[in-house]
């Protein structure tokens, strides 16, 4: 499981993120506000399962399906599901942005991607893209986005200027992402940036939209 953060191990074999039980209450506020009430939601990268737990019983209409490569994500967010007993929250995906053979072939009405781009090569983004321009067939279908990104017109936050760096020495190919290099990748697909919205700790939450 790809990430930055300190992760403690529950008996039960569910992984724990501190990061998580901060941002879960901010990012939860934007979903309630732009989700669809009702529909299919497929979270990408959903790591320890944490995030699909909290979303899921705080959004009953939604049918919640986490996903994530690696099989140590997966068997937490399983562990976390099972705890949980939620009738729509799914069995995690073994889903790879980067291997289409992975990717499911039905339709959903939203993708939910929290802080994966900075911490994969952006080869992870322009798929993810793809990804949603394949399973958001219908007009108004949303893709969310949250994590750091780089903007043009702003100065990065020395918090973010190191996290960067952080990341670029654990691996070359990782980093923060220019936010009009997103935008054009999800252009690309049919997709257009709807919302920009600044949350705690330095991080946007980024909502496109199908636009045709």
């Amino acid at each position: 499981m790809q990430t930055m953060d300190t992760i403690s191990t529950l008996p039960d074999g569910a992984l724990a993120s501190p990061a998580v039980a901060r941002n879960t209450g901010p990012i939860l506020e934007v979903l309630r506000a732009h989700l669809p009430a009702r529909g299919a939601v497929l979270e990408i990268a959903a790591g320890s399962g944490e995030h699909a737990v909290a979303f899921a019983r705080a959004l009953p209409g939604l049918d919640w399906t986490p996903s994530d490569p690696s099989p140590e994500a997966r068997a937490s967010i399983a562990a976390w599901s099972e705890a949980a007993a939620l009738p729509n929250l799914t069995a995690p995906l073994a889903l790879d942005v980067l291997d289409k053979a992975t990717w499911p072939q039905g339709p959903v009405q939203a993708l939910v991607c929290i802080n994966m781009i900075h911490i994969s090569p952006w080869s992870a983004t322009d798929a993810l893209m793809r990804l949603a321009g394949q399973t958001l067939v219908q007009p108004g279908g949303l893709l969310i986005l949250y994590g750091p990104f780089r903007e043009a017109d702003a100065p990065l936050a020395p918090s973010n200027a190191a996290f960067d760096d952080s990341l670029k020495a654990r691996d070359p190919s990782w980093g923060l992402r220019d936010l009009d290099a997103v935008v054009e990748a999800a252009r690309a697909e049919g997709l257009r940036l709807t919302l920009r919205r600044e949350m705690p700790a330095n991080n946007l939450m980024l909502l496109f939209r199908r636009i045709s």
